[in-house]
């Protein structure tokens, strides 16, 4: 199996298919490498693309020190990936649990990013709702602690932002859920109490995105509810996003309208890559209304 190795010493398994510019896909909490699959097929045929699990999900490995799990470790990893497999910059494409991944990258490393994806990303944002976040965050790890792993797998894969995909989609939907009974329950614990509910609000990380000129999609589901306020924040506060929100669509975007998302980041990059995607124009900011 091919793995990359971290900073600490962590394994990291990955995939990767295609040849051509590199594009490197970051999974959210519930998926794993698989969750990729409709991108990996499309884009492969046009860009060497590059899947990988995230420490605390097989067969990466799954430290059981909670000090191996945090935000910067996971922003850390990517680098790593990046690394040892050679590439100078990428696409880098991450949803949840990815896209704050991908969006820190890009404010710690953004020589090394050719553009962001950054989709789904805004649990635990809203400062007035972050105590409810992280109780539930922890309410969620003692879950997986303690029930069943098919059991905790399918009330996760339940919740209000998921069930948009079960009824679009009811086949893939217990595809991912399948997937995600699979998971490690140590790893999936780790991950929520270590990633998850320490890592800082995006509300916090409004300064540093403002001087952020990465080229940014933003995506989000327009039931989405816990990601939709943070997406619009994210749009305004940095100077090279856009923002697409996908209609009738949850959290898991990519699987749940693989075409709409392919679509719109096929058309992101293209755009990056001929050199037309530039900041916002200052005098649409002149708060003028007309």
């Amino acid at each position: 199996m091919p793995y990359v190795t971290a900073q600490d010493g962590i394994k990291l398994y990955y995939e990767e298919a295609g040849a051509g510019l590199p594009i490197v896909f970051v999974h959210e909490f519930a998926g794993d490498h698989r969750s990729y699959e409709p991108q990996m097929r499309h884009f492969a045929r046009r860009y060497r693309c590059v899947a990988f699990n995230a420490r605390g999900y097989p067969p990466s490995d799954v430290p059981p020190d909670p000090a191996n799990y945090s935000q910067d470790l996971a922003r850390d990893d990517l680098l790593a990936i990046l690394d040892g497999l050679g590439l100078d910059r990428a696409h880098l494409v991450g949803i949840s649990m990815g896209g704050f991944a991908t969006l820190h990258f890009g404010l710690k490393y953004p020589g090394r990013a050719r553009s962001l994806v950054v989709a789904g990303c805004g649990y635990g944002a809203d400062p007035a709702r972050r105590a409810q976040f992280q109780e539930e965050a922890e309410a969620a790890a003692h879950r997986f602690d303690t029930l069943p792993l098919i059991e905790s797998a399918r009330a996760y894969a339940l919740g209000p932002t998921r069930v948009q995909y079960q009824n679009k989609d009811p086949r893939g939907w217990e595809e991912f859920r399948a997937m995600l009974a699979e998971h490690s329950t140590l790893g999936s614990a780790l991950t929520l109490r270590g990633v998850q509910k320490l890592r800082p609000s995006l509300y916090d990380l409004i300064p540093a995105m403002r001087q952020m000129t990465v080229p940014t999609l933003i995506m989000s589901g327009d039931e989405d509810d816990p990601c939709l306020e943070a997406s619009l924040m994210m749009k305004r506060t940095i100077p090279s996003a856009a923002l697409a929100v996908l209609p009738r669509t949850g959290h898991g975007l990519n699987l749940e309208e693989p075409l709409l998302f392919n679509t719109c980041i096929s058309d992101f990059f293209h755009q990056v890559e001929a050199g037309r995607w530039t900041l916002r124009d200052p005098r649409s900011l002149s708060g003028s209304i007309l």
